[in-house]
């Protein structure tokens, strides 16, 4: 198994060049997915969640409000830190286990974790310090906002507080192994997935 680190920041693209690589034959383990699934209702995270903030954070449907849930933890660290008590260990569970099961397989496994390089802007020595590599997907700040406007129905503010939110695109650069620009067209990023592939499959 060779294990590659995906990350990127909010309007990069990541998802899309995620898709790309499974296409080629990678295998995913998308944490924002596993995240999404423990968030399911009556799951351990969902629980969690409810029993910390309450029937506020549910919505009609019984599902998971995530905007409600937004709403209290952005720009509250201590809220925020409550979240992460709640998500992380469990995430970190189930991805772990999604590796084990293919650890001993020919797979090339691409992990998709937003959060990979941390608030320090450095990638965490454990669980991925056997990363074969790590690939980030970068693009101009001012685009990822214009992403963020028009696909996804942020304002102009939200979006850049948002991306202020996140670590530096500095900080992700610098423990990039492979860097995608997705500030071009489809065509150029189809070939910069072709070059990232080509270079995973050189690992093994």
């Amino acid at each position: 198994m060779i294990e590659i680190g995906l990350t990127g920041g909010i309007g990069a693209g990541k998802s899309t060049v995620a898709d790309g690589l499974t296409d080629r034959g990678a295998v995913l383990i998308d944490a924002d997915r596993v995240v999404r699934d423990l968030q399911e209702p009556q799951g351990p995270v969902f629980v969690a969640m409810v029993e910390r903030w309450g029937d506020r954070i549910v919505a009609a449907d019984g599902h998971l409000d995530r905007a409600a849930v937004a709403g209290i933890v952005f720009g509250d660290d201590d809220e925020l830190k409550a979240l992460n008590d709640i998500v992380h260990p469990a995430v970190a569970e189930e991805m772990a286990a999604s590796r084990k099961a293919l650890a001993d397989t020919d797979s090339i496994v691409v992990l998709d974790i937003p959060l990979l390089v941390g608030a320090d802007g450095e990638s965490p020595k454990h669980p991925f310090s056997d990363l074969a590599g790590i690939i980030v997907v970068d693009t101009d700040p001012d685009l990822a906002v214009e992403r963020l406007i028009s696909q996804r129905g942020f304002s102009r503010d939200d979006a850049r507080a948002r991306i202020a939110s996140q670590v530096g695109r500095e900080a992700r650069l610098a423990v990039a192994d492979f860097v995608i620009d997705n500030s071009g067209s489809l065509e150029s990023l189809e070939r910069q997935i072709d070059a990232a592939w080509e270079w995973m499959t050189s690992l093994g």
